[in-house]
């Protein structure tokens, strides 16, 4: 009985990517930038607590949809071939199950909100749940992540201001952009594998020019957030996180410079910094 709930356990950690809070983070630090600027760097407790639980329930519901989306492609990847569901760790309906549990969950949490706020994490759900299948059908699955991992923003804007005012569109930009640039690396981790089974990606539209893409996509999320910063009248703690982000980004090109796997796969990593350094200025901008 014990080893049987230990299976269960290790199955839904491992398909959830609770053993991997990379993407967690990738989503958190954004809603954060949303949610201090939003509230004048004072969010009251209920929000954190709603933004930051949901970030972490709809992360972990999007890794088990895009699981049961790639059941039949993930063990042709070298990456993915010991996934739960490829594994028999889990099966598809116990993973359709945990899904529905996960999105309940996530339904319950928004409740505690407003209607114009509710009304809105329906786009959320179509962005998290269609985002999986994207890979099949256009050459810019990142995109449709950009907005799924973006869409956070505008409910902590709706939900604090009343309103989603120009700044909020800014940063949803700026973040959907960055998406696009980090995936693109974490994709050409994958580049070889998906050209043979026939999954696209921004790594395969971009091909040759994918370091240079990236590059004007990261001078392009720094430009808006500049502006952002410029609108708000932030001071040197916001303008010098951009600055160490500027190198960050340098950082990373020098990584995925040779398009090794390891190394794009890091670089991808080394985004979570980018997030980090960003909020830290914003929080200390309303110290």
């Amino acid at each position: 009985m014990f080893n049987k709930l230990q299976q269960k356990w290790l199955a839904i950690k491992l398909i959830t990517r609770m053993d991997k809070p990379i993407g967690t983070y990738l989503l958190l630090w954004p809603t954060y930038w949303a949610l201090w600027i939003a509230s004048d760097g004072w969010p009251n407790l209920h929000l954190l607590m709603v933004f930051s639980l949901g970030v972490f329930i709809m992360r972990s519901a999007g890794c088990v949809i895009n699981d049961i989306a790639d059941i039949k492609v993930d063990g042709q990847v070298e990456r993915t071939k010991n996934r739960p569901l490829i594994s028999g760790l889990m099966t598809k309906a116990q993973a359709i199950n945990l899904f529905g549990v996960l999105i309940g969950c996530a339904l319950g949490l928004v409740l505690t909100l407003s209607w114009p706020t509710i009304y809105l994490s329906v786009v959320a759900f179509v962005l998290a749940s269609s985002y999986p299948f994207m890979k099949r059908y256009t050459q810019l699955p990142q995109v449709v992540l950009g907005a799924a991992f973006s869409w956070g923003m505008i409910m902590a804007f709706s939900e604090t201001m009343g309103e989603i005012p120009l700044i909020a569109w800014l940063l949803f930009s700026a973040n959907l952009l960055w998406t696009v640039a980090y995936d693109t690396m974490y994709a050409m981790v994958d580049r070889e594998d998906d050209l043979k089974i026939g999954v696209k990606s921004t790594a395969i539209l971009f091909n040759n020019h994918d370091k240079r893409i990236i590059g004007f996509l990261q001078i392009t999320v720094l430009g808006l957030l500049f502006t952002v910063g410029d609108m708000l009248a932030f001071g040197w703690p916001f303008q010098l996180s951009l600055v160490v982000c500027a190198g960050l980004f340098s950082y990373q090109q020098l990584l995925i410079s040779n398009r090794e796997r390891d190394k794009c796969f890091q670089a991808f990593l080394h985004n979570h910094w980018v997030g980090m350094i960003i909020f830290i200025g914003i929080f200390i901008e309303y110290l």
